[in-house]
């Protein structure tokens, strides 16, 4: 690798930026699963017509929808944060997460409002769907530059590791009212509680984010742009990406959906699987997926770390070709335990394989692009993923068995992560020619000419 021209900061100024940076993305995926997490509490509240699997197919389609505004909230914040800079598009998306959690806790139920009450509900998920679909690129870009070179991959694996712990979060704060509320008191209003907790959050991390430090990598780039000829300018925006990067966006896209779909299977619907098709109770089902996420979240700086030492492809497959071969026979198992112990240790494992996607996904992404388009191209790609098959996870789930096909979901994984094998084939290693480790990389070539693969 080439040395960076930019100054390495001190260590401790690195974990402070990266723990300020995680602070507010901890706080948006509490918010973003207490959503999934409470679900099959509030269900019947907004749509209180059908069986339990229909109400919970009716949550899922509203979770799903959130997931459409994601390209847009990539879109917009990541252009946001390339123009005016990380600190700011991250303090505006937790600022949007905020709102939509506090919208979600003060709406009536269908029986005081009727229809207005999954019309608010989804007006919510749109709100926090524009923002998580923002938070992403932005905080990937921000992580990604502001760790040393030779230490990229550990440090921004601390992204998934406050994913994971929002999650964890979420589900602690589920496991404490499960113990303090009846169920009957759960459903018909304790369920706010964690909406309420994520709206105050909210607005104390929009704070902190105000105090962080911009990444050098942006101020270089706006020092550069000052300096530059108004004639000779470099483009920004959609036009550059898609112009002047078309092939790192294809690459973004097929590393993504395997690990994207993964991801919400075995994080956020697996907890649903448990309870509807292996009938093991919701309180306990808690408390595994609970145990199960905290040693995922543990794994995040393993991985991480040994992508900065063997490289971004070598993990990559790991998680590939373990989650085609495992991805079936783990859920088949799962679906006919009745063991609490059984189920966690094979949520385990599935979740040991996909820590070597998670680890990864910031840094190999954000190494594929310049400063000018990182954001954007990292986060508009990885959301509209997110929107086509990650939203659709559940509701397809879900769908397959209320139709009496649920093994074909099995399959369905499995083709999704055959998916990313197979990019992770045609990449090269992103870490030895990456554009972080020069802070005023070469412009992109001509439009007519796509800038090679990186």
């Amino acid at each position: 690798m080439s040395q960076s021209r930019t100054s390495v900061p001190a260590r401790s100024q690195v974990t402070a930026n990266v723990i300020r940076g995680c602070l507010g993305n901890l706080i948006e995926w509490y918010d973003w699963f207490a959503y999934a997490t409470f679900s099959i509490y509030f269900a019947a509240v907004f749509f209180p017509e059908g069986n339990q699997t229909a109400q919970l197919l009716s949550t899922a389609v509203v979770f799903a929808v959130g997931f459409l505004m994601r390209p847009l909230g990539g879109w917009l914040l990541g252009a946001y944060a390339d123009r005016y800079g990380r600190r700011r598009a991250l303090t505006l998306s937790v600022t949007l997460m905020s709102v939509g959690s506090l919208t979600i806790a003060l709406t009536p139920g269908h029986a005081s409002i009727g229809l207005w009450a999954p019309f608010l509900l989804v007006m919510a998920r749109l709100l926090q769907g524009l923002s998580v679909g923002g938070e992403f690129g932005s905080s990937a870009s921000y992580l990604a530059e502001v760790a040393p070179p030779g230490r990229r991959g550990f440090y921004s694996s601390f992204q998934y590791v406050s994913i994971v712990l929002g999650q964890l979060t979420a589900l602690l704060v589920a496991i404490v009212l499960q113990n303090l509320l009846t169920d009957g008191q759960l459903e018909s209003w304790g369920w706010r509680i964690p909406f309420v907790i994520g709206a105050l959050a909210g607005l104390v991390v929009m704070y902190l984010r105000r105090t962080m430090e911009e990444s050098q990598h942006f101020q270089q780039e706006q020092a550069k742009a000052v300096h530059q000829d108004p004639d000779v300018r470099e483009r920004k925006g959609l036009r550059a990406l898609f112009t002047e990067y078309p092939r790192q966006v294809l690459a973004v896209f097929g590393l993504a959906i395997g690990g994207t779909v993964a991801f919400y299977t075995y994080t956020t619907y697996l907890q649903k699987y448990l309870v509807n098709t292996a009938g093991i109770p919701k309180s306990t089902v808690s408390v595994i997926g609970f145990c199960a996420l905290f040693v995922y979240m543990l794994l995040q700086p393993v991985a991480g770390h040994l992508s900065d030492r063997f490289g971004r492809r070598q993990v990559m497959f790991v998680f590939s070709v373990s989650g085609m071969l495992l991805t079936v026979p783990i859920m088949t198992v799962l679906g006919g335990t009745s063991s609490p112990w059984i189920a966690f240790l094979l949520m385990t494992v599935a979740l040991t394989f996909l820590s070597g996607y998670s680890a990864l996904a910031a840094i190999i992404k954000a190494e594929m692009f310049p400063t000018k388009v990182r954001a954007l191209g990292v986060g508009l790609p990885h959301a509209l993923v997110t929107a086509t098959f990650g939203g659709l996870t559940e509701p397809i789930a879900l769908a397959l068995k209320d139709s009496g096909h649920e093994t074909t979901f099995f399959w369905y994984v499995t083709a999704c992560i055959a998916l990313t094998f197979l990019a992770t084939l045609l990449v090269p290693e992103p870490s030895r020619t990456s554009l972080l480790e020069t802070a005023d990389a070469p412009a992109a070539p001509a439009p007519t000419k796509a800038a090679p693969l990186t």
